[in-house]
């Protein structure tokens, strides 16, 4: 395997009125193609600043303090913009129930992510990939007709929609019950081995990992 992300010291502070909020503190990992890294901290640790800070997400009063990040052996850790990152990182946040547009149908909201001309057929197999039944007809439907379990299955299809190279997972699993959550971390690694995609899992839950 080859390296495809290094952090190396990086620290993320969130400055406001009071000063200075360390988030992150001198943190520093490697992760190689096609490998799985799981992350542990309890909430509040910056886990999710992690993630944010990768993606080029975090809010406004936010900023890298010091270290640098390397995808691909390239420099990104002052670029501002997420159109670079997001065709390198795409993420699974921990709550499917918000993580759906319910005024938009599936279909509409899984294409927005899809290069190419036949993004109805793309469409479906990624529904079919991620255990969705009858996707055709999924597609035309809103999120309000599925589960938690089921959403979250469609979360993950949009995310691997962009075809990313490394999948961020931010407590995928935290809002599921946990006969779900097994289901879906089966899922995860399934379609990990299957396409070969590195993961980046952020977790409290040392069981889930």
């Amino acid at each position: 395997m080859s390296e495809i992300l290094k952090i190396e010291n990086l620290s993320v502070s969130f400055s406001n009125p009071l000063g200075e909020i360390e988030a992150i503190r001198d943190i520093s990992f490697s992760l190689e193609k096609g490998e799985v890294l799981a992350i542990v901290g309890e909430s509040g640790s910056g886990k999710s600043v992690l993630l944010k800070t990768l993606t080029k997400l975090l809010p406004e009063n936010a900023f890298i303090k010091n270290g640098k990040i390397t995808a691909n052996g390239k420099d990104i850790t002052n670029l501002k913009s997420y159109d670079v990152c997001k065709k390198l990182f795409s993420m699974v946040f921990q709550n499917p129930m918000t993580a759906l547009n319910p005024t938009l149908t599936i279909g509409r909201q899984l294409k927005e992510g899809i290069k190419g001309k036949d993004k109805t057929n793309r469409a479906i197999h990624l529904l079919e990939l991620v255990g969705i039944e009858n996707p055709k007809e999924a597609l035309k439907r809103y999120p309000e007709s599925f589960s938690g379990g089921m959403r979250q299955r469609i979360v993950l299809a949009i995310a691997l929609s962009k075809e990313p190279e490394i999948l961020l997972l931010d407590e995928p699993t935290t809002a599921l019950d946990v006969t779900v959550q097994g289901k879906i971390l089966d899922l995860i690694l399934s379609l990990q081995k299957k396409l070969k995609t590195s993961v980046i899992f952020v977790s409290h839950d040392m069981g889930a990992v």
